[in-house]
């Protein structure tokens, strides 16, 4: 097994068993809906599923929204997420379920309701959350996808600010030790354990899906093995946290939901920031990089960060996480995303092989980032 999180490894072992199969099928709406009646003849016996339709964007989950009316009862919308074969990532329904859960009250995320963890009804593992209102870019954005230079805009960005720093920093906070989280392990052998674990698991994804052996991605992965910085402070790390994956009213500017924690982990808040600061996720108007187009450059993001969070930012540990999710994009991108497209185990093959495209963005910033080495 890989020295990794333990539920990690093993979905890493079992993904290997996957290869062989043939293409896989996307789900179409109709066999949704008879697998959700079927689903809810037992937990929820005289409800009735209506409205199935599939939601557009996920390149790495099949998701349906649908309509249950229980028996007297008003309608309730949920969505369904389902595992494909393979997707750009790597993720478990369990985690997402117990984080959701152990989030309630803290920052507002939807609510999960019905777990089938191994995939015993749906076929694939699978989850069933509350839909919550809201939309992740503004509607004049209807071509863009989700997430990648998002344009926020004003009044917007001003609106949003304080509730995107309250919702990093109270997830940093967060008391996971004290948290009902048993598929989460914490790294506490040492403090290089998590983020030691971090790099193994992405390694093993790279290894099992590279098309192409970039130089510079070998370069990355020897640099990110024998300079794992200390973390100082284990965190909980939501690990794609950025503009696009927060739902909001655009009338008032009120974010209604932060989604998809497929990635979170207890780490170095670091990589976080890291993440976020990419230029992908930002924009640049007027020759100002907007990180997650809400803050004016890096320097504004983190002084603000520190402010609401109390955790100071180590430029060092920070450069390294830089490179460390430089390099992560690139396995996302150009590793797993086009192994699933090639070997046609995805539902979203065309916008997985749009996505690729982005791989060599990721490799210049590398080698400009390795080549500049850390700040002093």
């Amino acid at each position: 097994m890989i020295d990794t999180e333990p539920h990690l490894a093993a979905l890493l072992e079992a993904r290997k068993l996957r290869r062989s199969q043939p293409p896989y099928e996307p789900q179409a709406d109709a066999a949704v809906a008879g697998l959700l009646s079927a689903f809810f003849q037992s937990e929820a016996p005289g409800a009735a599923v209506s409205q199935v339709a599939r939601l557009g964007g996920g390149a790495s989950k099949e998701q349906f929204s649908f309509t249950l009316t229980r028996p007297s009862g008003t309608p309730e919308r949920y969505v369904l997420r389902m595992d494909p074969m393979e997707g750009i990532t790597e993720t478990s329904r369990q985690r997402e379920y117990e984080i959701l859960l152990a989030m309630q009250g803290v920052i507002p995320v939807p609510r999960p309701i019905w777990l089938d963890a191994e995939g015993d009804h749906f076929g694939r593992p699978a989850v069933i959350m509350e839909l919550v209102s809201g939309s992740p870019k503004p509607s004049t954005m209807t071509l863009s996808v989700t997430g990648l230079g998002t344009v926020l805009g004003d009044p917007l960005r001003g609106q949003i600010r304080p509730q995107y720093l309250d919702m990093l920093a109270k997830i940093h906070n967060f008391d996971w030790a004290s948290a009902d989280l048993p598929s989460y392990a914490a790294p506490t052998a040492d403090s290089k354990q998590a983020t030691r674990w971090l790099i193994n698991f992405w390694k093993e994804l790279l290894e099992q899906d590279a098309l192409v052996r970039e130089p510079v991605l070998r370069l990355a992965t020897q640099w990110l093995e024998e300079n794992v910085p200390d973390c100082e402070k284990l965190c909980f790390v939501h690990g794609d946290f950025r503009t696009g994956n927060y739902l909001f009213e655009e009338a008032t500017g009120k974010v209604t939901a932060m989604l998809d924690w497929e990635m979170s982990y207890i780490g170095d808040f670091h990589a976080d920031l890291g993440w976020l600061l990419q230029p992908v996720f930002g924009t640049r108007i007027d020759g100002v990089f907007r990180v997650s187009d809400i803050f004016d450059g890096e320097d504004d993001f983190i002084a603000a960060y520190e402010v609401a969070s109390g955790n100071r930012v180590n430029r060092q540990t920070l450069h390294y996480f830089k490179v460390f999710n430089d390099w992560k994009s690139y396995i996302l991108v150009s590793a797993l995303g086009m192994r699933a497209a090639r070997e046609q185990h995805n539902h979203q093959d065309i916008l997985l092989t749009f996505l690729a495209a982005t791989g060599p963005m990721f490799v210049a910033d590398l080698a400009k980032l390795l080549s500049e080495g850390a700040p002093a």
